[in-house]
């Protein structure tokens, strides 16, 4: 175990334990301050609203919800339950656009050159948003260039192997590891993803040195796990939650503070030897820069109800994942200071993006 590591893995994931907490229970009070407080931050950041604007959208035309991963991932499960609530909110059907590359990279560059006439919106994640543009250069700036709306989800990701793997847990996983390091390459669902930031970290708490595979996508990196291409996946819970529960893989630990609430039985990192560390993996929407403060004042609502829907909620954490709520500045501040912490994790590790 690297001596201070846990500083950073604290810092990256204190921010969003706190908001969890903060938001979990609330007042019907308090949610209605929290909404004006929204709605008085977008006005504040945009100008002065158009009420014409705000009247005509949406008009006669589809919204459009882009997401870095492929169909059946994990950001697609929480995207179709979102967008579906919010339509519903807003009046006018939402559909899904499936950008996949440079672990959600490429949708981000895509919504950050849309019209921000509230027709592009996207769901995104720590992964390509903060961590991304930290290790490779981006076409895009994570806080100049895309609208904050607000968060969704909050959970781990899980160290993953077949059942028949000679890793039992953690530490035997670790052990073997270290003894034959060729034979234990890691999957992930992309560079820059949320198993790949859990890994990295993973890697520098137990000095463990194995090879990244990445893929285009959480679906490829599961079925090369399940046909024996790989040894061990780093995934994020969502996107493997049924075949742990099919009993085709086995967890062998997960990457919050917290345990899953999905799987209680699975063991923290944190228990297995490792106290404090945390890797959580968080999922929010977003619009190109620019939307008018009328249009986002109404997204913002939109997504307040999908947040308030019990069946959302109960998807989302069917998913292994936790409801999080943030206003818009709350987002804001929270990737600018995400940004600064995974700068200098990659600078202190040395991590490149190949």
């Amino acid at each position: 175990m690297v001596a201070g590591s846990y500083d950073s893995f604290e810092g990256i994931g204190f921010s969003y334990r706190y908001k969890k907490k903060h938001f979990t229970t609330r007042s019907e009070t308090f949610l209605i301050t929290r909404k004006l407080g929204a709605i008085a931050f977008v006005l504040a950041l945009f100008g002065s609203p158009s009420v014409g604007l705000a009247a005509d959208y949406p008009a006669d035309k589809p919204i459009k919800m882009v997401v870095g991963f492929t169909a059946g991932g994990a950001a697609d499960k929480l995207a179709r339950p979102v967008a579906d609530r919010m339509a519903k909110f807003l009046g006018q059907t939402i559909v899904m656009e499936y950008r996949p590359g440079v672990a959600g990279g490429i949708a981000l560059e895509l919504v950050a050159r849309a019209p921000a006439d509230g027709y592009t919106i996207h769901l995104t994640s720590q992964g390509p948003m903060t961590f991304g543009p930290s290790l490779r250069k981006a076409n895009f700036d994570p806080v100049n260039d895309f609208t904050p709306i607000g968060m969704v989800s909050s959970g781990g990701s899980l160290i993953a192997v077949l059942p028949s793997s000679p890793a039992k847990d953690v530490n035997s996983f670790i052990a073997l590891a270290k003894a034959n390091p060729a034979q234990w390459s890691y999957g992930t669902s992309g560079i820059g993803g949320s198993g790949h930031l859990a890994a990295e970290q993973f890697k520098i708490a137990t000095g463990l040195q194995i090879a990244h595979v990445p893929y285009k996508g959480g679906a490829g990196a599961l079925t090369d796990l399940l046909g024996g291409h790989i040894p061990v996946l780093f995934s994020s819970i969502g996107s493997i939650a049924t075949n742990v529960e099919a009993g085709q893989v086995k967890a062998l630990a997960v990457s919050s503070l917290a345990r899953s609430s999905m799987f209680p039985n699975v063991p923290t990192i944190a228990e297995s030897g490792f106290p404090g560390f945390d890797s959580p993996v968080w999922f929010g929407v977003v619009g190109p820069a620019g939307l008018p403060a009328a249009i986002t004042a109404k997204l913002v609502a939109a997504l307040d109800a999908a947040m308030e829907d019990p069946e959302v909620l109960k998807i989302i954490r069917q998913d292994g994942y936790e409801p999080l709520k943030m206003t818009p500045a709350e987002m804001k501040a929270a990737i600018q200071n995400e940004l600064k912490q995974w700068a200098d994790l990659i600078k202190k590790t040395g991590m490149k993006a190949d």
